[in-house]
């Protein structure tokens, strides 16, 4: 396969063509979700990018097999291993248990996390499944130098490493700083500040509920050991690719290498591929603010969210997006139109050949070139302006689809079939109404005549008596 599918790699900093590990393979991991709430559009903004590049890679030609977990134990408020832990004060929140909220959010989140177009990762893993490997690499890492306990708890030691702070040293260093963030506290049980936890034994949770026996005593993971060992249970030690947020760069990333690497003895991963925030006016989208806007709240809204999946799609993953109202009614509107325009393509005839694979050629040149989303919804619309017959255009959208996966044709069909059901039935109710007024005046009960024309006109609608009868239209 001729290679040069390429995009940014947080990790040197600039865009590079992938060359995985196994030829034709590529082995992905993505951070799943904390299921102690649901996952806001900012969350799913991530995914839908992270779907375009497997949907993308596996276009170009690639087998991937993508692996996320779901976060269901050891995530505390900070993701500096202080603070309360999500998983439990979601519990207490809703007056259920730690698996009831597990199982609820997971549930939700995938429905949303579906309606917008994703396809579902090949594998998801459950924290709460792979306590026997984390334990192991624990194990492995004391065994290796790289870990001590202290104070009750097993902790990762830094400064073991020639280079803890891998994505950008100097931002890492100053996020970490006790006092600079709100979310760092001082663990005084550390050697050193920028250590972390691999496994708790001896909480400040007294009602800490999920949690097990190891070497070390009763206890439960640390967030940062589960993407390490769910990634090595199916993936092996080599990732190709490994996904998230840009907010999981550090310091989750960042230990989620300096634990494998120092238990592998290797590089484990070699591309980063990282999306930007979802903003609002207020900044920054986040669960703390109080009301989650989610994907299910967008549908009961009346959007289609395959409309928030063009308005992620019209922006680039490496560019922070701002979402309001008006650019989802925007995005809807411009869906809508699309929709419309690629249902209205004829199936029958042709495909000419070497127009296709013009277009296809164009295609996969802007998809493979830092995921240009955006050219590539660019080329869909100069497609249906292209010189060629719409057997042509409607298999290029069908197979620019596979990608973009916006569903054109399909919805644009529904909503065909919504506009003719809702004008018959609107002509339908008019004839009604204007029979209805016609016997009120032949009845000489004038008032209820014009209460009907009223409520007529209320609805933007018309009526006017002339000699050939009484004709209607919409104002």
């Amino acid at each position: 396969m001729e290679n040069n599918f390429k995009f940014y790699n947080t990790l040197s900093r600039k865009v590079e063509t992938v060359i995985p590990n196994e030829e034709g393979k590529i082995a992905m991991y993505t951070c799943g979700p904390t299921v102690y709430h649901f996952a806001h559009i900012g969350n799913i903004r991530s995914y839908i990018m992270e779907d375009l590049l497997v949907r993308a890679l596996r276009y170009y030609g690639y087998d991937v097999k993508r692996v996320m977990n779901i976060t269901d134990v050891g995530h505390l408020s900070s993701d500096g291993d202080t603070g309360e832990d999500k998983m439990v004060k979601g519990a207490q929140r809703e007056h259920k248990t730690v698996m009831e909220i597990a199982k609820e959010y997971t549930d939700a989140f995938f429905k949303d996390f579906q309606a917008v177009g994703n396809c579902m990762p090949d594998v998801v893993e459950p924290a709460t499944n792979c306590i026997p490997e984390f334990i192991e690499m624990v194990e492995t890492l004391i065994e290796k130098g790289y870990a001590y306990f202290a104070g009750g708890n097993v902790y990762f030691d830094t400064s073991k490493l020639d280079d803890y702070f891998v994505f950008s040293s100097a931002v890492e260093k100053e996020q970490l700083e006790v006092g600079v963030r709100d979310d760092v506290e001082e663990d005084t049980n550390k050697k050193n500040k920028n250590d972390f936890v691999l496994w708790f034994t001896k909480s400040k949770f007294e009602d800490q509920a999920l949690k097990w026996d190891s070497p070390w005593g009763v206890g439960y993971p640390g967030w940062h050991i589960e993407c390490s060992c769910i990634s090595r249970k199916h993936l092996g030690e080599y990732l190709d690719i490994h996904c998230g947020g840009v907010d999981n760069i550090f310091p989750h990333h960042t230990n989620e290498i300096a634990q494998s690497e120092a238990c592998f003895g290797h590089k484990w991963c070699n591309y980063w591929f990282h999306v930007h925030h979802l903003n609002d006016r207020g900044g920054k989208m986040s669960k703390s603010k109080g009301a989650v806007l989610t994907v299910s709240v967008l549908q009961d809204n009346g959007y289609n969210p395959l409309a928030y999946r063009l308005f992620c799609l019209q922006s680039h993953y490496r560019k922070p997006l701002e979402y309001s109202t008006d650019a989802l009614d925007a995005a809807q509107a411009t869906y809508d139109k699309l929709a419309k325009k690629v249902a209205s393509l004829k199936e029958d005839g042709a495909v000419d050949t070497a127009v296709f694979d013009d277009f296809k050629q164009k295609f996969t040149d802007t998809i493979s070139n830092d995921l240009n989303s955006a050219m590539a919804i660019t080329l869909v619309y100069d497609v249906l302006k292209a010189d060629t017959n719409d057997a042509t255009k409607l298999a290029l959208i069908n197979d620019f689809d596979q990608v973009l996966a916006l569903d054109l044709y399909n919805n644009g069909k529904k909503l065909e079939e919504s506009s003719t059901s809702v004008d018959a039935e609107l002509e339908a109710f008019i004839l009604a109404k204007i029979e209805e007024r016609k016997e009120a005046k032949k009845a000489k009960d004038f008032a209820k005549a014009d209460a009907i024309r009223d409520e007529l006109l209320a609805k933007g609608i018309a009526i006017k008596d002339t000699r050939e009868g009484v004709v209607w239209e919409l104002v």
